[in-house]
């Protein structure tokens, strides 16, 4: 209470001090963001979202439908979604995890919540592998045996690694597990910019289960708070947070592709430029830069970085999610989204925005944190401003299955289906058996085969411009819920799928 009250105490009197040099630094736009931030920092967390404004207000990218899954939780961070569909949430402020019990009764919010683990000091990744949950501390790294089946703990809870620096700035630690069977650890630098003096602050660090052969797997990384691995070739990719107080649109924020040994220039380089302050100290040292593989737009301070492995919605095959927790010091505020990055053929990253409307004028209504995917391709967000989490799911507000992720021919290109490469012979043996497959399996059920018949909510129309032979047999993996994973072979979910789209 008494810590609280010096808090308050301090801010509002740096309030009366710095107001008139933020006015001319940040001008009336970005001060008005930049002091309910502030406020926020204190106080807790932001104005309390309500289902009706998420729904009007934040636009999701097309073929998804946004919803408010649960809300004031305070100030929540990183998220993990257990093997049971339960999700975790870590609280760094309140020294706790909780955990959220899946929605299982469908009415859009979780069945309960309670604190897993409490007494932590300043928790924020979270990992679960072989049984055990890992919890990044601001000063450790601890496990302890968690059940997914029953969403408990047992035995006690231990440190494997203790000690870790975490005073100055960018003290969160995000851990995760590799299926090369290290842990992953990350940890930020203690300034804005500086030469650090110990290793492993602006770094990430790699370790085994058990906490032994800790060492720096690679540095330069001025605040790596999220970092994931590409599922078509295992590489390891992480956000980082460029340096402040360069103006308003440098340095920009970064993605790298993170390699043993690897270099990322901070704080002599930003992105591929050298650093105005810092830039001629350690040319040596510099010059073993690697360039980010991608660059945000400056302070967007991108932190959870999530790639899809479950979506079934056309388009987002290659692809990451990334929380952009916005500027605080940009005269015009930016960032406060989520954003899609695309991997193409030709191997340029393109940005698109998923989930926005977070920052409408001076109106601040949060700021995303992390992204976590479940098995039937859901997807939630944190927001540590409200202290909300937002699910995410393909479809519109009415279509389920299928149709969720069906345009209607003014609204959908023509795309090519890939049929051509079937001579007639083929097209009619594989339709052939497709009908069997779609028979056999009662998909009239649920899917109603007439445009006309309203009977149904996921009537099985337009199918071709929305997908490929092969776009469509992949959804067949991992459908869209409450549509079943049925157990296909490849060569009935090709024929189903060919079956499908050339049917009147």
């Amino acid at each position: 209470m008494l810590k609280r009250l010096f808090l308050t105490i301090l801010v509002l009197a740096g309030l009366l001090i710095f107001t008139p040099l933020l006015l001319v630094q940040f001008g009336p736009a970005g001060w008005g963001t930049t002091s309910k931030l502030l406020v926020n920092m204190v106080f807790g967390y932001g104005d309390t979202l309500n289902a009706s404004a998420v729904k009007q207000q934040l636009k999701v990218a097309d073929g998804f439908q946004v919803s408010l899954y649960a809300k004031d939780l305070g100030k929540i961070r990183f998220l993990k979604v257990t093997d049971a569909g339960d999700l975790l949430v870590s609280r760094p402020n309140t020294g706790d995890v909780l955990l959220l019990e899946q929605d299982r009764n469908s009415d859009g919010v979780p069945d309960g919540q309670r604190i897993l683990l409490g007494g932590l000091t300043r928790p924020h990744g979270l990992d679960i592998a072989d049984g055990w949950l890992y919890v990044a501390e601001s000063d450790g790294l601890g496990k302890i045996h968690f059940n997914s089946a029953t969403g408990t703990v047992t035995g006690e809870y231990q440190r494997i690694v203790s000690g870790l620096g975490d005073k100055g700035n960018h003290w969160t630690k995000t851990v995760r597990a590799s299926v090369d069977g290290w842990l992953y650890l990350s940890s930020g630098s203690t300034c804005n910019v500086c030469e650090e003096d110990d290793p492993q602050r602006a770094s990430i660090m790699r370790l085994r289960s058990d906490g032994s052969e800790l060492s720096v797997y690679a540095s330069g990384l001025r605040n790596s708070v999220g970092f994931d691995w590409a599922p078509w070739d295992n590489s390891l990719y992480a956000t980082d947070n460029g340096r402040d107080l360069l103006g308003d649109d440098i340095p920009p924020c970064e993605l790298n592709k993170i390699d043993a040994g690897g270099f990322y220039g901070w704080p002599y380089v930003n992105a591929s430029a050298a650093d105005p302050d810092f830039g001629e100290l350690n040319p040596a040292v510099a010059a073993k830069n690697i360039a980010p593989s991608y660059e945000f737009r400056a302070h967007n301070a991108p932190l959870g970085i999530r790639f899809l492995r479950h979506s079934g919605v056309a388009g987002f095959e290659r692809t990451a999610l990334v929380a952009l927790h916005g500027s605080w010091n940009r005269s015009v505020p930016d960032g406060y989204k989520v954003v899609s990055l695309h991997w193409l053929a030709d191997g340029r990253i393109v940005e698109r925005d998923f989930l926005s409307g977070f920052l409408q004028g001076e109106n601040l209504l949060g700021r995303p944190v992390d992204v976590a995917e479940t098995r039937d391709g859901s997807i939630y967000i944190s927001d540590d401003y409200s202290g909300s989490i937002y699910r995410v799911s393909a479809g519109d507000e009415k279509g389920i299955g299928l149709s969720a992720t069906v345009l209607t021919a003014s609204e959908a290109p023509e795309k090519e289906s890939g049929l051509a490469v079937y001579s007639k012979e083929q097209r009619g043996s594989l339709f052939a058996r497709g009908e069997i497959v779609f028979r056999g399996n009662a998909c009239v059920a649920c899917h109603s085969e007439s445009p006309d018949d309203k009977s149904m909510a996921a009537p099985l129309v337009g199918l071709e411009r929305r997908y490929s032979v092969k776009e469509l047999s992949d959804f067949f993996t991992a459908p869209t819920p409450p549509m079943p994973v049925f157990p296909l072979s490849a060569e009935d979910r090709e024929a189903l799928a060919v079956y499908l789209l050339v049917r009147p």
